[in-house]
């Protein structure tokens, strides 16, 4: 019954849905505190990317064309065979920013990370020992092995756990371990 209500409120809400109106992306605003937005982006309208696995992007690179732009777009409509070598890579660079070969060379960026790994780990090596020198206690006198060594002989002594512990292999007669 409860998800039966729930559904029907959710189509209520759905069907009395405000349109929302396109925002400008060019929109600069003064805010009281100060700031200032400089761009706003309408994620609703198609974006362009180069990407390898997606050939044709929703939009085309150049939204706004220049002059010179306009009367290449023109030509364009007519045969192809007419076009210079030139024309023809303005065109492709009207629609794509990079071609494969540009999208597939490889980057150096790879060093800067390496490189601010490596920062990192340095400067977190550089904390632990200062925690190890400045903040931390001394080791307890429990850690030395003179005092662990004399604890060991007290507890076979003791005999302490004889059946399956440490003092089951110890040879009590010749005083040597098993």
């Amino acid at each position: 019954m409860m998800l039966r209500l729930a559904a029907g409120h959710m189509r209520g809400a759905l069907a009395r849905r405000v349109p929302v109106a396109p925002v400008n992306t060019s929109l600069r605003a003064k805010h009281d505190h100060g700031h200032e937005v400089t761009e706003v982006v309408d994620m609703s309208r198609p974006l362009y990317w180069d990407r390898l696995d997606i050939p044709l992007p929703d939009k085309p690179y150049k939204d706004a064309l220049s002059d010179t732009e306009k009367s290449l777009k023109q030509k364009e409509k007519g045969p192809w065979t007419q076009l210079s070598k030139e024309e023809k890579i303005a065109l492709y660079r009207l629609m794509f920013c990079r071609t494969y070969p540009e999208m597939k060379q490889t980057t150096q960026e790879w060093k800067t990370v390496i490189g601010g790994v490596l920062i990192f780990l340095g400067f977190t090596g550089l904390i632990v020992i200062w925690q190890a020198h400045y903040v931390y206690p001394a080791h307890p006198r429990t850690f030395d092995e003179e005092w662990q060594a004399k604890q060991l002989k007290r507890m076979l002594d003791m005999r302490v756990n004889p059946i399956e512990g440490f003092a089951a292999k110890w040879d009590y007669e010749k005083g040597q371990w098993k």
